[in-house]
């Protein structure tokens, strides 16, 4: 068989340059190999971070390393057996700790757990990350008294009191962040160790300074104390009214009746008609409670499609719902808004009540927070149902007690998630959902607390995003005056 020749396209021209990034790339002195913790990571050299610290070292006085501030360590490696909520102490891992509200869904038997007593942390000790997300600090506060914490949180414990919130503000500071994210070791999974965090150069502040932040830290501690206090007495006005459940949340089978899948939807998911939701619609209905579905309770419910996302320096700070129910977030992300349809849907107002609509359902999936204004700001990811209240029918502080109380209103919402590997709520199914009245007396005593609660968790996250932009700014100053030694 004859062959024609066929048109074809030239080659193309070989590339002479990379199209997609410039390598990063820097020379160090050998004797920087040779010392220390001789890291051969590049990325440990390149960083930002690296210079700073060097700067801060090169000083021959004005600083300190941590270790000689602070006693920094971590427990043994954790090996406790796992036995049932009623007969053991509740345990939180590491992103538990910084969870909004932080929920054990683990709990250990006290009498097997190696070192227990080392695994309590004191309230206002300071917890810094070590693995995962590394170097996040936070404060230990009233929900994590009596619980069993994760040995992958590190413990600094100040030899002088009085230099607490100083380098409790230092390690919230950008600066110090970076240099312990540039000290990360690992591949997949990256992390600090006791070393790392006793070898942070830390720069002297004078005892004025030392005052101002101790003061900082005390009152950061205070409002969320006191911010747990307003939502645990709110909620006990539920307890009061509502009393005890005779069916308690468990994994043990149950039947129903066949009416049940004839009209409506037609779930077929057993969560869906768990007897722990009929057992409170039937305590409400005993009491003779009124209860109202949220759809004529609430201006507008909705959610948002899916887009593609583009980030970048110049556009608004981006938060998800991982971060919108997580104590106060780093936000790294901006995304541009110009880019996304009805660019005004995915922003929230003050009073709003959002909802995260996927996930699991032990975990992040239907819960709830009181968006404040200064959320505004923010470009909210998706992933969030927005709810508008209806102010003149009911108090968002009191939607926000109602769909979030842990025993007669979260079951309620998480029973309509559907979906086996990453549950969702539907919009339409949170609509549904039963809110149960308690009259404007007791409405208006859960919704003072509840507000004035979100309002304390504002502030004390302003206040320490404050002291760590001015430990921040200290560093900066203590850099430029080494320029000028």
């Amino acid at each position: 068989m004859a062959l024609r020749a066929r048109l074809v396209a030239p080659p193309l021209e070989p590339k002479t340059f990379w199209p997609w990034h410039e390598v990063k790339w820097a020379s160090i002195s050998s004797s920087v190999l040779t010392s220390g913790e001789r890291r051969f990571e590049a990325d440990n050299y390149l960083a930002t971070a690296y210079g700073i610290r060097v700067a801060i070292e090169t000083r021959s006085k004005g600083w300190s390393r941590l270790s000689a501030l602070a006693r920094i360590w971590q427990p043994s490696r954790l090996k406790g057996i796992q036995v049932s909520k009623g007969f053991g102490t509740p345990f939180l891992a590491a992103t538990q700790v910084f969870d909004l509200r932080p929920t054990p869904r683990k709990w250990l038997s006290l009498d097997r757990t190696d070192d227990a007593e080392n695994r309590f942390v004191p309230s206002g000790l300071i917890l810094v990350t070590r693995s995962g997300s590394v170097g996040r600090a936070t404060l230990a506060y009233r929900p994590l008294e009596n619980v069993l914490i994760t040995d992958d949180l590190l413990r600094v414990e100040p030899h002088d009191r009085r230099k607490w919130g100083w380098i409790y503000a230092f390690l919230r500071s950008p600066k110090c962040r970076a240099i312990m994210t540039a000290s990360k070791y690992g591949h997949v999974i990256k992390h600090l160790e006791v070393g790392h965090l006793e070898a942070l150069p830390v720069p002297d502040v004078g005892d004025e300074m030392l005052d101002e932040f101790q003061k900082g830290a005390h009152e950061i501690l205070r409002k969320r104390d006191d911010a747990c206090d307003l939502i645990q007495e709110a909620e006990a006005i539920f307890d009061r009214q509502l009393q005890k459940l005779p069916v308690e949340d468990g994994e043990t089978g149950f039947s129903v009746r066949s009416s049940s899948f004839v009209s409506g939807r037609r779930r077929f998911e057993a969560n869906y008609h768990h007897p722990q939701a009929a057992a409170i619609l039937h305590r409400f209905k005993k009491l003779g409670l009124q209860t109202e579905p949220l759809n004529d309770l609430a201006v507008r419910i909705w959610w948002l499609t899916r887009f593609k996302r583009v980030f970048g320096d110049e556009g608004m700070p981006y938060m998800s719902s991982d971060e919108l129910f997580s104590l106060n977030p780093t936000i790294t992300k901006r995304v541009l808004a110009e880019q996304a349809e009805n660019a005004e849907d995915y922003l929230v107002k003050g009073g709003w009540i959002v909802m995260a609509c996927s996930g699991q359902t032990y975990g992040l999936n239907g819960s709830v927070a009181l968006a404040e204004k200064r959320y505004e700001n923010y470009f909210f990811s998706h992933d969030i149902i927005r709810i508008i209240p209806r102010t003149d029918r009911i108090r968002s502080g009191y939607l926000y007690a109602a769909l979030g109380h842990p025993k007669f209103g979260r079951p309620l919402v998480i029973r309509n998630a559907y979906g086996t590997s990453i549950p969702h709520l539907d919009p339409n199914d949170v609509a549904a959902i039963p809110v149960v009245r308690l009259g404007n007396s007791l409405e208006n005593e859960v919704a003072d607390r509840m507000e004035k609660a979100a309002k304390l968790r504002a502030q004390a996250d302003d206040l320490e995003n404050a002291i760590a932009e001015r430990a921040d700014a200290l560093i900066d100053q203590f850099l430029h005056s080494a320029d000028s030694a």
